[in-house]
């Protein structure tokens, strides 16, 4: 769990490189020891991808963007401007070379939860860090309503095991929240700014 927000410097480094297909898109990710999902995409994210709709468009946030493949895949699929946020600076490291990588002009920068985020946005996508706890968790599902614009989307992936039904419940006290999909206990989560 070290790599939701220590930046150790101590963690070995063990970079690898890893071919994927999402939605019929080719990109190549390279990870790395002390990151989210350092064996490559994880099947959350994959999900969460694979279900978002067509009408994606304009301003979009990946928060938490770990080694930059949502932000990436985003920018890839549908040409908006995309920002990505992260306080592992190993993780924003990767993310910068994933993006040259894969030939994509993002926007990466450091910051706690929403401390330097500045503006709104019509999408924010995350696949949270469910274990830093219920505290932070919330700081950031609940925040992201400050950063979108009127009627703009989170778009997140749960597993019901971290709690996925409770999530939702709780983003409804905020947003016009449901499921769109389920997929072998991954929900994926369309929470609507109201």
């Amino acid at each position: 769990m070290s790599y939701y927000f220590s930046n150790d410097e101590n963690v070995k480094t063990n970079k690898k490189d890893h071919q994927v297909n999402i939605a019929g898109l080719s990109f190549i990710f390279t990870t790395d020891n002390g990151v989210f999902s350092k064996k490559g995409l994880d099947f959350g994210t994959r999900t969460l991808l694979e279900t978002l709709p067509e009408y994606i468009n304009g301003e979009i946030l990946d928060f938490g963007c770990g080694y930059g493949a949502i932000g990436i895949f985003l920018k890839k699929k549908y040409q908006c401007e995309i920002d990505m946020v992260d306080i592992n600076k190993r993780s924003l490291a990767l993310a910068v070379k994933n993006a040259s990588k894969n030939n994509v002009e993002v926007n990466i920068f450091e910051s706690n939860i929403y401390e330097n985020v500045k503006k709104e946005y019509d999408f924010i996508i995350t696949n949270p860090p469910i274990r830093v706890g219920k505290e932070i968790l919330y700081k950031i599902l609940m925040g992201a309503y400050e950063h979108l614009k009127d009627k703009g989307e989170l778009w997140l992936v749960v597993h019901k095991d971290q709690g996925a039904k409770t999530v939702l419940k709780n983003l409804n006290q905020k947003y016009e929240a449901k499921i769109i999909t389920k997929n072998k206990g991954f929900y994926v989560i369309c929470a609507r700014k109201r």
